[in-house]
């Protein structure tokens, strides 16, 4: 009888299960390397590099929630495939993670969703005055986000947040439309965190 209850479980979840190219946008998360390298990612392949914002997915997302290993036909990428997106994701295992959680959900092949991800970092201009940081600085996050409003006059506040963690700048997530033009962020996205964060300098 368990068994059989087991099996049925199984079943729902399967159904339940979101779909391949089932959703209405997309967040481009970039993540700031020295705050990810200043926590978990001590030692890693990554912080031995001198990078600023990196690429940490481009995630299909409903206009409230969003989708997660999707089931899909499209095969995984080989290792060439998530090793020439290492330049801006630090390493081909974050781009592995990110195809496995997100990409399978963009009803793309491995190939398209990472061109795609590709061509969406590079539409957005990073702030050239974060890299200048030479040290540790307390700010706002409002700050970080009008950098990149600033760096790009087509976003709109409201289709940018910007993260924290452990009271340190982590990401600025920015909303697309699955043509990857600017477009506000649906509600459970807008959390930018509040009060003064700190601004990790790249080295």
């Amino acid at each position: 009888m368990r068994w059989l209850i087991g099996a049925m479980l199984w079943a729902g979840a399967a159904m339940a299960q979101d779909r391949a190219g089932e959703f209405d946008y997309y967040v481009l998360a970039l993540s700031w390397s020295p705050t990810w390298c200043a926590g978990e990612g001590q030692g890693a392949e990554q912080c031995e590099r001198e990078l600023g914002f990196v690429l940490h997915g481009l995630w299909p997302q409903y206009e409230y929630g969003w989708p997660d290993y999707c089931r899909t036909e499209a095969r995984d990428p080989s290792r060439r495939e998530t090793g020439a997106m290492a330049d801006i994701m630090g390493s081909d295992g974050s781009a592995w993670h990110q195809w496995q959680k997100h990409g399978r959900c963009s009803g793309l092949s491995s190939e398209g969703y990472f061109a795609l991800a590709r061509e969406a970092f590079e539409r957005i201009e990073r702030p050239a005055i974060l890299r200048q940081v030479e040290e540790a600085v307390r700010l706002s996050p409002s700050v970080v986000e009008e950098a990149f409003l600033e760096a790009n006059p087509e976003l709109e506040p409201d289709g940018v947040t910007i993260t924290c963690r452990d009271r340190r700048i982590q990401e600025a997530r920015i909303c697309l439309t699955r043509e990857l033009e600017p477009r506000l962020c649906g509600r459970d996205v807008r959390r930018d965190c509040t009060g003064t964060a700190e601004l990790l300098p790249i080295r």
